[in-house]
């Protein structure tokens, strides 16, 4: 017989864990689909102290992207964002919790390289590129759930 493709879920399948991140370093990431003047950024926050990928999301360089992003981050209780000083970041955190510069955000960029190392499409200087937003979402996306959370999906 056919096996389905795709693996219906119910709620009992399915074990959800929140776990608590007082730091977190918030940052974005530059590739492009199919040509440099279509840019495509991967915004992603990792916990300060384990270097854990708490959740990303794709889009522009846009505010409407990072306010998706501390959507998805708000059950985790993050009290203090180690960022870049990019506008994006001053807007839309308090000063109290927003803590802008390079010194804290190492992890980060780290993860970065690591990324750009393993997924040709993030290389800057390549010939291997996505053809299509939908494609360059699921390459990153599949990755970052295989390699961070050690989902076969």
């Amino acid at each position: 017989m056919n096996q389905p493709l795709l693996k219906t879920l119910s709620p009992d399948d399915v074990d959800v864990v929140i776990r608590r991140a007082e730091e977190a370093e918030v940052d974005e990431m530059w590739s492009f689909v199919q040509k440099k003047k279509a840019p495509r950024w991967l915004w992603h926050a990792i916990d300060h102290h384990t270097g854990k990928v708490l959740a990303y999301v794709f889009g522009r360089r846009q505010d409407k992207v990072f306010l998706k992003l501390q959507g998805l981050l708000k059950p985790f209780g993050i009290r203090r964002y180690h960022t870049d000083a990019w506008g994006a970041y001053t807007r839309h955190l308090d000063a109290a919790e927003h803590n802008p510069g390079k010194q804290n955000t190492q992890k980060i960029e780290r993860k970065h390289l690591t990324l750009r190392t393993r997924i040709k499409r993030l290389t800057r200087k390549t010939l291997c590129f996505s053809k299509s937003t939908q494609m360059h979402d699921i390459v990153i996306g599949l990755f970052v759930n295989r390699y961070e959370f050690g989902l076969l999906i």
